[in-house]
C-alpha cells in the first residue's frame, strides 16, 4: 500500500546519513535489509529529527517484504505518522498490520486513537472494546496482554466520559480497577463521574479498592465538592503538583529577561487562561479588563481559549493591549514569551482546573504571579505566591492550609460584569413551575451537589407545604438519582422541577422566577451567586472552613445581606424553612436587592478594579526596586 511517503530528492538529510539511507533503501528494495537493521537506522533518523527520511525507509522496506515481521515495521510506521498528526495515513497503516495479524492488539489500540483523532468515536470505541474483551496470547510487541486490556478500558472510559455517556464510562472504570486496583488516575475519574451523576454515596469501595485509595485518589475539583476539610483540599492539590508539575530548578525566567530588558514604564499585567471566552471566568472578568486604567497599566492576554465567535470573546480581546495565542507553544516557549514581554504581574485564572497549564508558572516568567477566580482554593503551585481574596473567604485559621499569601481586597474578592444582558422575563408556566407556592432553586452544576445537602433540601420541602425545588438538569442520570433520593425520603419527585441549560440572557432572566436560591456546600456558588443577586433574587448559603465554601458568604456580605449566611447544616435548614413559610420575607429580600443590590459594594466594579490595581502596582513596584 502506498502512503505517499516523501521521495529521496525532497529530503534534507546530512551527507553521511543520506549515504547510509540510500544504501538501506537499496537493500530494502532487494529484500536484503534485516528488521533489526531497519529499526536501528529508522530510530537514529527519528532521534535526529529526520522523520520524513525514517518514514521513507519504513515504506520502502514494507513494500518489498512478505515476512510476517512486516507487522512490526507497519506498527512503527503508524506510530511515526501519528506523531506527525497524519492520522488518516496512520489509520491505513494500522489496518494493513491488522490484515496481516488480526489479533495484533497493540495495533488495534493505536488504530482506535487515530479514529478518535479523526472524529469517529464510535469506531474508536469498537476497536478498544475488542481489545478490552480479548484474553488472547502475548502481543507481538512483547506487551503484557493485561496491560493492553487495561489501556483499552481506560481509553474507552475517558472517551465515553467526554461523550457524556456516564454509566458506560463508569462501568469501564470498574472493569479496569477490578483488573488493577492501584490506578490513582482511574480512581480519580471514578469518584468524579459518580459526582456528576449524583450517584450517592460517591465513595463506594469496589473490589480491592479501599476507601483510603478513593479519598487519596480524589482530584482537587472533586474534593472541593466532597469535603470542607482544608487539609484534604491541600493534600489533593499537593498530589497533583507532585505528579504533574515539573520541578524547575533553573534561574527564574523573569530575572534572565530583566538582564536583557529592565522593567520600566507602565505596569504590565498578564492574564493567563484558556477560558477567556464563553466560560464562567470569561463571564466574570470581561468588565475587569475594560475598566483597567490604561494610562498606568498595559494588559496582555496569554491564552489558549476557544475562538468561539461570541460577543464576549470579542469584548475580552478588544479590552487587551495585546493578545498572545499560546495554544501551539509548549510550556517553556510560552513562559519565555511572557518573560520577554516584561510582564510585572502574571494573573493565573486557571489554577488546577481543566485545561490548566501550571508548568508555565513553574518557570516563573513574571516576578509577581497571582492566582485568581479559576481555582477558589490553594493550588500548591511553586510558581504562584499570591491569591486574590478578601477577609471573609480567607480568615486567619485558613491560611496555614495555603501555599499562597492573600492579596486582601477591602470588600469582596469577586469581580463581575455589569454589562451582562438578561432576556425578557419568562413566566413560571414556561418552565413548569407552579404559579402559587414557594419556589426554591439551585442552578449549580450537579457535581457540586452532595448527599448531605440534598437530604436537607428534601427535609425543607417536607416542612414547607406546596413548595418545589427547581434544579439544573445536568444529565439524565443525575436527574434519575435525585428523583430516587427524593422518593426514599418521602418526597413526591414531581416536586423536583428540572430546568434545561439556556444561553446566558435566558439563563439570567429566569433567576427572577424563584423565591429563594439554595446554595450548595462545600462547593458554594460563585458566578451563579453573582448572577442571582444581580437579577434580584436572594440566595441562602452555608459557610464553612475553606475558601470555596465561603465564596457565596463573601458576596452576600458585600451586597448587604449577611443574615442569609449560615454556619451549620441545622442553621441553614431552619432558615430555609422559616423563609419558605414566610414568603413575605423572601419578597423583602427581593425588594432590597431591586432597590439597593446593584449599588452595593459587590457590584461597585470601578472600585474593586481600583483596589486590585493598587495591590498589583504595590507588588510590581516592590519587585522593580
Amino acid at each position: 500500500m502506498n502512503i505517499a511517503a516523501p521521495s529521496m530528492q525532497n529530503l534534507s538529510v546530512p551527507e553521511a546519513e543520506a549515504r547510509a539511507l540510500e544504501q538501506a533503501l537499496a537493500q530494502s528494495r532487494a529484500g536484503q535489509l534485516g528488521l533489526a537493521e531497519l529499526l536501528g537506522l529508522a530510530g537514529t533518523l527519528q532521534q535526529r529529527g529526520h522523520l520524513d527520511a525514517a518514514l521513507l525507509l519504513y515504506e520502502t522496506w514494507v513494500a518489498h517484504q512478505q515476512t510476517p515481521l512486516r507487522v512490526v515495521a507497519l506498527y512503527n510506521m503508524g506510530t511515526l505518522l501519528s506523531q506527525q498528526r497524519l492520522y488518516d495515513r496512520a489509520e491505513q497503516v494500522y489496518r494493513q498490520a491488522l490484515e496481516i495479524k488480526p489479533d495484533f492488539t497493540q495495533a488495534a489500540l493505536n488504530l482506535g486513537h487515530q479514529l478518535e483523532h479523526l472524529g469517529r468515536p464510535a469506531e474508536a470505541l469498537q476497536c478498544w472494546a475488542a481489545v478490552a474483551d480479548d484474553q488472547g496470547p502475548q502481543d507481538p510487541m512483547g506487551t503484557d496482554p493485561l496491560e493492553l486490556r487495561i489501556h483499552a478500558l481506560n481509553n474507552s472510559a475517558r472517551l465515553l466520559e467526554q461523550l457524556r455517556q456516564y454509566p458506560a464510562a463508569e462501568a469501564r472504570m470498574r472493569q479496569s480497577l477490578a483488573l488493577k486496583p492501584a490506578q490513582p488516575d482511574v480512581t480519580q475519574h471514578y469518584v468524579h463521574i459518580r459526582q456528576k451523576q449524583c450517584a450517592w454515596p460517591v465513595y463506594q469501595p469496589l473490589g480491592e479498592v479501599t476507601m483510603n485509595q478513593l479519598i487519596a485518589g480524589t482530584s482537587l475539583l472533586a474534593m472541593l465538592s466532597a469535603s470542607d476539610d482544608p487539609a484534604l483540599q491541600m493534600m489533593a492539590s499537593q498530589r497533583f503538583v507532585h505528579d504533574r508539575v515539573q520541578k524547575y530548578s533553573g534561574a527564574p525566567l523573569h530575572k534572565l529577561a530583566a538582564q536583557q530588558r529592565p522593567r520600566e514604564g507602565k505596569i504590565r499585567i498578564g492574564y493567563l487562561s484558556g477560558d477567556l471566552c464563553m466560560h464562567a471566568v470569561g463571564l466574570l472578568t470581561a468588565e475587569l479588563y475594560e475598566l483597567h486604567d490604561k494610562s498606568r497599566f498595559e494588559l496582555h492576554a496569554f491564552c489558549w481559549s476557544r475562538e468561539d465567535g461570541s460577543p464576549l470573546r470579542a469584548r475580552i480581546v478588544a479590552a487587551m493591549d495585546k493578545v498572545w495565542r499560546i495554544g501551539e507553544l509548549d510550556d517553556r516557549k510560552a513562559a519565555e514569551l511572557i518573560a520577554g514581554q516584561g510582564i510585572d504581574v502574571l494573573v493565573d485564572l486557571q489554577g488546577l482546573t481543566s485545561g490548566a497549564r501550571p508548568n508555565i508558572l513553574a518557570y516563573r516568567p513574571a516576578p509577581v504571579q497571582v492566582g485568581y477566580l479559576g481555582l477558589p482554593a490553594t493550588s500548591m503551585l511553586p510558581g504562584v505566591d499570591w491569591i486574590v481574596a478578601d477577609r471573609f473567604v480567607m480568615p486567619p485559621e485558613y491560611l496555614p492550609y495555603c501555599s499562597e499569601k492573600p492579596i486582601y481586597l477591602p470588600h469582596c474578592y469577586q469581580v463581575s460584569d455589569r454589562r451582562r444582558e438578561a432576556g425578557p422575563l419568562p413566566t413560571r408556566a414556561q418552565y413548569g413551575l407552579p404559579e402559587q407556592g414557594f419556589v426554591y432553586c439551585s442552578f449549580n452544576n450537579n457535581h457540586k451537589l452532595g448527599e448531605e445537602t440534598f437530604s436537607a433540601w428534601m427535609r425543607i420541602l417536607k416542612a414547607v407545604p406546596d413548595s418545589v425545588l427547581w434544579l439544573l438538569a445536568d444529565n439524565e442520570w443525575s436527574r434519575a438519582h435525585m428523583q430516587q433520593a427524593a422518593i426514599a425520603q418521602g418526597v413526591d419527585p414531581a416536586r423536583l422541577v428540572f430546568a434545561p441549560r439556556e444561553d446566558p440572557p435566558a439563563y439570567l432572566a429566569r433567576f427572577q422566577l424563584p423565591d429563594l436560591v439554595l446554595d450548595t456546600f462545600p462547593y458554594n456558588a460563585g458566578t451563579t451567586a453573582s448572577d442571582c443577586l444581580w437579577m434580584g433574587t436572594p440566595i441562602l448559603t452555608r459557610s464553612g472552613r475553606t475558601y470555596i465554601s465561603r465564596m457565596c458568604g463573601s458576596l452576600l456580605t458585600a451586597v448587604g445581606l449577611p443574615d442569609l449566611v449560615t454556619h451549620s447544616l441545622d442553621e441553614y435548614e431552619r432558615l430555609a424553612i422559616t423563609i419558605g413559610r414566610n414568603p413575605a420575607r423572601a419578597a423583602s429580600y427581593k425588594r432590597y436587592l431591586r432597590e439597593h443590590g446593584r449599588q452595593s459594594a459587590l457590584f461597585d466594579l470601578p472600585q474593586i478594579v481600583k483596589d486590585l490595581e493598587s495591590e498589583f502596582e504595590r507588588l510590581a513596584l516592590a519587585q522593580r526596586g
